[in-house]
């Protein structure tokens, strides 16, 4: 088991770099076509490399210059637990709420499903409170 749990942090380190980058070469080579994504606010999950991709381009459109930084990576057979930190500044309109120039810095909890060297499934859940209450949007406690 143990070749199967260094082999998907292996992937999941390239998953970083994908959504970084957005690159589309790497979303195809590291997100299986079939790929389930459960994203919080979403009523359906997104699908494949592109709803990936519409995910990250998503977060883009509110905070261009966003980077995420894993920090944390537990892998057990196929399943891995990522904790990651995002970063980025406030410079697009984001869930309604217009740009701030305020600088974000949120965490992320999410589980995959890995098969084969590819993700096949993602439960994302991204501190979203945090991140509205950083811009503004929703006053802290």
């Amino acid at each position: 088991m143990k070749k199967i749990e260094e082999a998907n942090k292996i992937v999941m380190n390239r998953f970083v770099e994908f959504i970084n980058t957005a690159d589309e070469k790497l979303a195809e080579e590291l997100i299986c076509q079939n790929a389930i994504f459960y994203v919080p606010g979403q009523p359906e999950p997104m699908r494949g490399p592109v709803g990936y991709l519409t995910i990250i381009n998503m977060m883009r459109s509110g905070f261009p210059d966003i980077q995420w930084a894993l920090e944390d990576i537990v892998a057990e057979s196929d399943k891995v637990a990522a904790r990651f930190i995002m970063r980025g500044t406030h410079q697009g309109s984001f869930f309604g709420a217009p740009p701030t120039g305020k600088s974000i810095v949120v965490q992320a909890m999410n589980f995959y499903c890995l098969s084969d060297g590819q993700i096949i499934e993602e439960h994302g859940q991204p501190d979203f409170l945090a991140l509205l209450q950083q811009i503004g949007a929703v006053p802290t406690l």
